[in-house]
């Protein structure tokens, strides 16, 4: 069985924001060598999310709207979390949207469906953050 491990590095001048990488899945897929497997896509970050779905901006606006009515990010004041920091609302958002994604791998192609896409949403920006990306199969 092959393994490969890549890390992606991301750093968003605003505080939420959605980025597609599915290429940049694709290509750890290549590099990899992998025909037949998994890959995992992970935030190594508790206020960001990795997701499958449609690359289509109404959607996004809508994933946007309907997170910021479930854990509006002000005030502040209403999280206790925010004694510490002002992100209370991104874990939030976070758990709401999921952790991590896997996605088959089929000789040697990302195996989704005919709109899927693969995304990174950050909810809670402006510094660094990494997302990692773990291949395993033959």
């Amino acid at each position: 069985m092959k393994s490969h491990r890549k890390e992606l590095m991301f750093h968003l001048k605003t505080r939420r924001g959605l980025v597609n990488i599915t290429r940049r899945v694709q290509e750890a897929v290549d590099e990899s060598g992998v025909l037949e497997g998994l890959v995992l896509i992970n935030p190594m970050h508790i206020t960001a999310s990795v997701f499958i779905n449609d690359d289509e901006a109404g959607l996004h606006q809508d994933f946007e709207a309907w997170l910021e009515r479930i854990a509006p990010e002000k005030p502040h004041s209403q999280y206790r979390h925010n004694g510490f920091e002002d992100n209370a609302d991104a874990h939030i958002k976070r758990s709401v949207m999921g952790r991590e994604s896997v996605a088959a791998i089929t000789k040697g192609k990302l195996d989704l469906g005919t709109w899927e896409q693969i995304f990174y949403y950050e909810f809670d920006g402006k510094r660094d953050k990494r997302v990692l990306i773990k291949v395993i199969g033959e």
